[in-house]
């Protein structure tokens, strides 16, 4: 289920170009998410539950949130902790590429943790 080279998203995250702000404007917690169920949440290809599912995410994994569509958020990600380059301003708008993974999640297990 990992996200692998050919593993990205059908809808990309976008990064919007303003060197004065992040590349991605804020910081998620995964959470809310039960145990006693799947206890996972799928990272989709697109912003819906009809596109494919590219990874699982747990509770306590923290997420950039780059993109917002309706009830879908477009995220960047790493399970290793690397840096994701959305941590500074980008001075052209492209989709995102890496080096971390990306894709899209529904927003109602993400807290907002700083942005």
């Amino acid at each position: 289920m990992n996200q692998g080279p050919g593993r990205k998203p059908e809808i990309p995250i976008v990064i919007e170009a303003d060197p004065d702000f992040d590349a991605c404007g804020a910081n998620g917690v995964i959470e809310g998410l039960d145990p006693a169920g799947d206890g996972f949440l799928a990272v989709r290809s697109g912003p819906g539950a009809n596109y494919a599912e590219l990874d699982r995410l747990y509770n306590g994994e923290r997420v950039y949130l780059c993109n917002e569509k309706g009830k879908w958020l477009g995220i960047v990600y790493s399970k290793q902790r690397q840096e994701c380059n959305v941590s500074t301003g980008w001075i052209s708008t492209q989709p995102y590429t890496g080096p971390c993974k990306s894709g899209w999640v529904h927003r109602n297990w993400v807290r907002l943790h700083a942005g």
